[in-house]
This record gives C-alpha cells, sequence and structure tokens, in this order.
C-alpha cells in the first residue's frame, strides 16, 4: 500500500519507517528543507535507538522516501497519515492545531480523488469533524474519509512499541476507512496485537485519558514517596507491594522528581481545557497537574536542603538533562526547574547527558557541561542524578567520591542503595526512602 505521512519528526518519523518496515511504500513529507536534508543524507532529527538503521535500510530498499512535495507524496496514495506538532498554545494550554489545519488545507488542494486522512498527532476531541467540516469547505472530492489512530510510542523504546503494541485504536465513521486501516496494520495481526475500532470522538479522547492516567500514577507514588520519608517506609517496597496487585500493575510506580517530556504535561493540560469547555469538571487531573509541577519545582530546595540549607558558591554535578534515558527530548524536563532553582540559590552548576547536550544549552545560562559522569562530580560539593541513564546505573561510587569535595550524592531516582553509598563514604539521598 501506499502511504503518505506529513511531518518528519518523532511520531512521523518513527511511524513511516516502521510502516515502511512491514512493506508498505511510505512517502515522508516535511516544510522544513533542512530536515528532508538531513533525512536524504541519513542524519535523523531525533535520537531514538535503532532508527537510524531502520530509516537506512529502508531508503536502500526503497520503501521509504522524503520530500518536501505533498502532491508528489499523494500519487497514488490510498492513506495519508497526518503526524504534525500540536504544542500547547501559551495561555490556555488547549493543543495548537495551526499545524494540522495548515496540513488539511493544503490536502484539501490536492487530492484528486478518495482516500483516508488519517490523523496520528494528538488531537482534542471533536478535531476529526473540524477536519472533515474544512475538507467540505475547500472543495475536497468526495470519498475522501477522515480517521483517527493515536499513538502510543514510548520515547526510547518506540521501534518497539510500534511494531508490537498493546492495542491499535482507529476510531472511524465509515467501512471504507475501517478497512483501510485494517490493511495497513494487518501485519501486526501475526502478533496478535488488539485492533479496537471506535468513533472518532472516542479515539481522540482515549489518547488523552490514557496520559492523564499514567501520569495520575507518576504523581500518586510520588506523593506515598513524601510520606514514605515521613513515617520512615520505604517506597520502593511499597510500590512493590502495591504493583504486584493486577488491578494496579507495576509500570509508573516509580517515584521520582516528576513526569515530563512531550506528552503527558502537554496532553493532561489539552484535557482540561476541553474538560472546562464542556462544562465538566476533572478534578483528579486538574490536582495531578498542579501536583506535578510542585515537585519539579520542589527538586532544588531538596538540594539545597541537603547541603545544609546554603547552595552559595557550591558545586552541583548533574548527571542526565533529558526528560527520560534514550531520547534527546528536553521537553518539560525535571532538569531544567532543578537547575534553574539550584543556580537561583547561588550554586555553580556542571552538568553532563550521554546525548542531551544540544538539545539542552539553548535551554540554560552559565551551565558548564563535563563530557563524562566523573567531569561532572570532579571537585563537587553534591553530584544529583536526575535521568536514570544505563551509564549511571553502574557508576564506580569509590571513584565518584575521590573525584568530588564534598560527599552527597542525591538520586533522585533510586537507582543505588544507601549501603553502597556508605561503603564509598558518600551521604546517600534518596527518594522516598528514609532520612541519611
Amino acid at each position: 500500500m501506499r502511504i503518505a505521512m506529513i511531518g518528519t519528526g518523532y511520531v512521523g518519523l518513527v511511524s513511516g519507517t516502521c510502516l515502511a518496515d512491514f512493506g508498505h511504500h511510505v512517502t515522508c513529507v516535511d516544510k522544513d528543507q533542512g530536515k528532508i536534508e538531513g533525512l536524504l543524507a541519513s542524519r535523523m532529527p531525533i535520537w531514538e535507538p535503532g532508527l537510524e538503521a531502520l530509516v537506512k535500510s529502508n531508503v536502500d530498499r526503497g520503501r521509504l522516501e522524503f520530500t518536501t512535495d505533498l502532491s508528489k507524496a499523494l500519487k497514488g496514495a490510498e492513506a495519508v497519515f497526518i503526524a504534525v506538532g500540536t504544542p500547547s498554545r501559551r495561555g490556555d494550554g488547549h493543543a495548537d492545531l495551526s499545524y494540522v489545519f495548515a496540513a488539511v488545507e493544503e490536502l484539501a488542494g490536492l487530492l484528486e480523488g478518495p482516500l483516508v486522512i488519517v490523523t496520528k498527532s494528538t488531537v482534542p476531541v471533536g478535531t476529526g469533524d473540524k477536519i472533515a467540516d474544512l475538507l467540505k469547505e475547500k472543495g475536497a472530492p468526495e470519498g475522501v474519509s477522515v480517521a483517527s489512530n493515536p499513538e502510543f510510542l514510548r520515547e526510547g523504546a518506540a521501534i518497539a512499541d510500534f511494531k508490537h503494541p498493546d492495542r491499535i485504536l482507529v476510531g472511524a465513521e465509515d467501512d471504507k476507512a475501517r478497512a483501510i486501516l485494517a490493511e495497513i496494520y494487518r501485519p501486526l495481526f501475526l502478533n496478535r496485537a488488539p485492533m479496537l475500532f471506535t468513533s472518532r470522538r472516542t479515539a481522540e479522547l482515549t489518547k488523552y485519558a490514557a496520559n492523564a492516567f499514567l501520569a495520575t500514577k507518576i504523581s500518586f507514588i510520588n506523593e506515598m514517596a513524601d510520606l514514605c520519608e515521613a513515617v520512615g517506609a520505604d517506597v520502593q517496597d511499597l510500590a512493590r507491594g502495591i504493583g504486584l496487585d493486577n488491578r494496579i500493575g507495576a509500570k509508573f510506580l516509580h517515584a521520582g522528581p516528576g513526569y515530563g517530556g512531550s506528552c503527558f504535561p502537554k496532553d493532561t493540560l489539552a484535557l482540561l481545557r476541553t474538560a472546562d469547555e464542556s462544562g465538566v469538571k476533572q478534578r483528579i487531573v486538574s490536582t495531578v497537574v498542579d501536583v506535578n509541577d510542585r515537585r519539579k519545582k520542589a527538586m532544588a530546595d531538596r538540594v539545597v536542603a541537603a547541603l545544609g540549607g546554603d547552595a552559595r558558591g557550591k558545586r552541583i554535578g548533574v548527571l542526565g538533562l533529558t526528560f527520560k534515558p534514550n531520547t534527546d527530548d528536553m521537553r518539560d524536563a525535571p532538569s531544567i526547574p532543578l537547575i534553574e532553582g539550584l543556580q537561583a540559590a547561588g550554586a555553580e552548576v556542571v552538568a553532563f547527558d550521554p546525548v542531551g547536550r544540544e538539545q539542552a544549552e539553548p535551554l540554560f545560562k552559565n551551565v558548564e557541561y563535563a563530557s563524562s559522569a566523573e567531569g561532572a562530580a570532579e571537585g563537587a560539593d553534591a553530584v544529583v542524578i536526575v535521568t536514570e541513564w544505563d551509564e549511571f546505573r553502574a557508576l564506580d561510587l569509590n571513584d565518584l567520591a575521590s573525584r568530588m569535595r564534598g560527599k552527597l550524592l542525591i538520586d533522585l531516582r533510586n537507582i543505588y542503595h544507601r549501603d553502597e553509598a556508605d561503603e564509598a563514604g558518600l551521604v546517600y539521598h534518596g527518594i522516598g526512602r528514609g532520612k541519611p
């Protein structure tokens, strides 16, 4: 099947490449000439494990192409996916759909016959209806269907998630759209991936509801961590104790500095905006957003408190900048308010991230960048683990301690145990694991 993918960002590039790997012919389109030139030269605009090799493999096989010319991508296409950004609008938190509607307007003027337009971007409830109305208004041909097919990809594991999904969700209003999407995802039937067909509006809302629920689990365990610290319990054991209950599950029960990234912060705000417009209060999600914002800002206070309440002139080594490991994504990363808070308290920050430096540098002022975790620890009064990169899981703590001026190890991801730090002569501060 021939498919056009509008957008070569995280969702568009991963989805288009995986669909090509299934045997479809996919043409990815982007207005950014530099991005397309980079892809044609095998330079990836994002960092995702395994993506570069998969792109090259499918380009070499003639199944994956890149262009700035949408009309070229539409030749013979039976489906076109819209996978452009929907960032939060400043001021009201609603998803900015300008890129989506710009793509639809351009499509309307180029379509020569019926096909299925599929929104892969995360969009508010009713967006599919607006797209259908806009197509009619702009004179699109009869027989064009509009469907919703939300993505559920985790950055750092996106290829595996696409090829082995928990479910494939399709929101469609006609049999033609359902048949085309079923054929596109037919290769996944071999993996027995459940395919759920719903209305468009249900599919659109399901994506937001899923992310809001996961954000709620994260904020819940973070509040439990605070309670564990107050009463002398261990949040990791607590998480295992509740996570082994099949009704709850163990995923997203890892206490830390709060959630970030491209999805949870944006999607929870967009869901709240939709609820406000519909006159339906979402008190739980509203509280989750507030709790998470406060938590991320409180991490700097936690470090300052560990320093005795005064961070002036202290050198702090920060390990990890991206919002999670195996990505270079800095969007809403917990490291941002942490570093800003430490600098406001008078501390000097030296940071290291395996792949995130290029994306991080424009966000900070007066941050020194080290070339390794050991370099970030050199002369530091405290080392703070912010992102749980694999290479931070097996640090030589004795070596780390020997490089530091102070002896504080503040582990915001609970990677290490207190006895390991004690043996190295470090003072350990975890999350929800009692007082040092």
